[in-house]
């Protein structure tokens, strides 16, 4: 094996020897200074409460990542719409964005009690929360990679006769995806938020419920079994947009190593 062989091999093993290696210090602390399972679980407590709750663990989980990819696509699909309007049009970026700086700004936990009286405790306040708080990447990236466009390459398209749609097309979509697929793994963690913090406050089902259930009982070791499961969720669902992301746009990254 050669010495780029090995550098590459140690940089795909780099997440899960720094993972084990946080494990291993987690558990020596617990167990040095004899901390209490109540206060903060080592992970072999973690992992106890996983195969003791394990089915009904699987049950709320499967409802959070409903909850959350269907929050997330509405959030994509109306981020898109209007990002491609605010970065294609000076006046609509001028009008909109400070209203989308403005609506991001409020914290949206405040919206969940508004939603509950409008649809009720469950699924419905959760779907929203996740869309509400996952919307705003999306807008800001499309726009951002649309209005990027050099205003020289827009002279040439120009020139040769191409139409404002032409260039958005065939020119501005396509150089725009990399902030795109940005845009959707930000969204898609911050969604996973979203979704747990309306079923903390309004749902009796999910794993935002089953955390406070166990919290409730000061059963840390489910409550950090869920936060557990919640974090694997995100990295999985990150790491499936990074994969269509280097298959999409590898050009953007041609002849480089990318930093992440």
């Amino acid at each position: 094996m050669t010495l780029l062989q090995r550098k590459r091999l140690l940089i795909k093993a780099s997440p899960w020897i720094l993972l084990v290696s946080l494990a291993l210090l987690w558990e020596l602390v617990c167990f040095a200074f004899s901390v209490p399972t109540y206060l903060f679980p080592a992970p072999t407590d973690i992992w106890a409460s996983w195969l003791k709750y394990q089915g009904p663990i699987m049950k709320h989980a499967t409802h959070t990542l409903f909850t959350t990819v269907a929050g997330f696509a509405i959030a994509v699909i109306f981020g898109v719409i209007l990002g491609v309007l605010v970065g294609s049009s000076p006046l609509i970026y001028k009008a909109v964005y400070p209203l989308m700086v403005g609506f991001n700004s409020i914290p949206k936990v405040a919206f969940v009690p508004v939603l509950v009286v409008w649809f009720g405790i469950g699924t419905v306040p959760a779907i929203l929360t996740a869309f509400l708080i996952s919307f705003f990447p999306v807008v800001v990236n499309m726009a951002t990679g649309l209005a990027t466009l050099e205003p020289e390459l827009q002279d040439v398209l120009r020139s040769l006769g191409a139409s404002k749609l032409d260039i958005l097309r065939k020119v501005a979509l396509p150089r725009s995806m990399p902030y795109f697929f940005a845009s959707l793994k930000v969204a898609i963690t911050l969604a996973f938020v979203g979704s747990v913090i309306s079923e903390t406050v309004a749902s009796n089902v999910g794993i935002g419920y089953l955390m406070i259930s166990a919290s409730s009982t000061m059963d840390m070791g489910l409550v950090f079994a869920g936060l557990v499961v919640i974090a694997i969720m995100g990295v999985v669902m990150y790491e499936m947009f990074a994969f269509v992301e280097r298959r999409m746009t590898g050009w953007a990254t041609r002849g480089s190593d990318p930093a992440f």
